[in-house]
């Protein structure tokens, strides 16, 4: 009884210990309106407007045009982007698409969601969503998978009849993510994340000669920094299940050696 007394105690502390690291960081961003929600979209990847993720960025433009937006993404979120299109009242069939691309520029395909559809003449809104892969810390450079680093997301018409080209349209953004946790964390980091301009600021900061080779492009980052890549919620998992083998160790040796030596029987005479 002693025994099980300990080992339910050992349990409960460790279940307490764990609960806040389990919920790792995340990257957040200030609520819809605070410092001014971004009402403008690029129209190429250098020229995308930076979000953050849980952001509502808004932006006006011509039917055919190509939006542009940029995001942040850190290792361990699973990003999901929902876009919104607003039509002009009378409007032939349109068909309109959301592609997202990582920092390398590379197409990441959508796990699940409407990433094209097809608006009917008479529909006055559009809804596409995009749920990506988890963005792992590290991958093999021949692989695919998303990285850490600035994401774009690109909105267009894809097909769109030439009596609406050029009509006014309104567009409405948003980035989420979720939290993996520790069963999406690999062995191994990249040593800077995917952003654009990074190359330049490291190389300045090796002291390399020169002048002021550019500005950095992008300054949007998770609320919290980028994360190290080699922490994760699994090393408190690991701990725990450490501990609790070796109370059930020390559990198994004290039911099986008995309660000691055996009482000395003297010898008949």
């Amino acid at each position: 009884m002693r025994f099980t007394r300990a080992l339910s105690a050992a349990v409960l502390l460790l279940g307490v210990a764990a609960g806040p690291a389990a919920a790792g960081p995340s990257p957040s961003a200030s609520p819809s309106g605070e410092g001014g929600a971004p009402t403008e979209a690029g129209t190429s990847f250098r020229t995308a407007t930076e979000i953050e993720q849980g952001q509502r960025a808004t932006a006006n433009g011509s039917a055919g045009d190509y939006l542009y937006w940029s995001f942040p993404a850190d290792a361990g979120g699973r990003p999901t982007v929902r876009a919104s299109v607003r039509l002009p009242e009378t409007h032939a069939p349109q068909t309109w698409r959301i592609d997202v691309y990582d920092g390398l520029r590379r197409r990441q395909a959508c796990q699940w969601g409407a990433e094209n559809r097809t608006a009917a003449a008479d529909a006055s809104t559009l809804e596409l969503a995009c749920v990506l892969r988890t963005v792992r810390a590290w991958s093999e450079p021949w692989a695919n998978d998303p990285l850490p680093g600035t994401y774009y997301v690109r909105l267009t018409a894809v097909r769109l009849p030439t009596s609406d080209l050029g009509v006014p349209v309104g567009a409405e953004v948003r980035v989420d993510s979720k939290d993996a946790g520790g069963a999406a964390a690999v062995d191994g980091s990249l040593a800077e994340p995917l952003v654009p301009g990074v190359a330049v600021s490291s190389g300045k900061d090796d002291g390399e000669d020169g002048e002021d080779r550019g500005a950095v492009l992008s300054a949007i980052e998770p609320e919290d920094g980028w994360s190290s890549g080699w922490w994760s919620d699994r090393w408190v998992w690991t701990g725990a299940g450490a501990v609790l083998a070796a109370l059930a160790g020390i559990g198994g040796y004290t039911l099986t050696r008995g309660s000691g030596r055996p009482p000395r029987v003297p010898p008949t005479a």
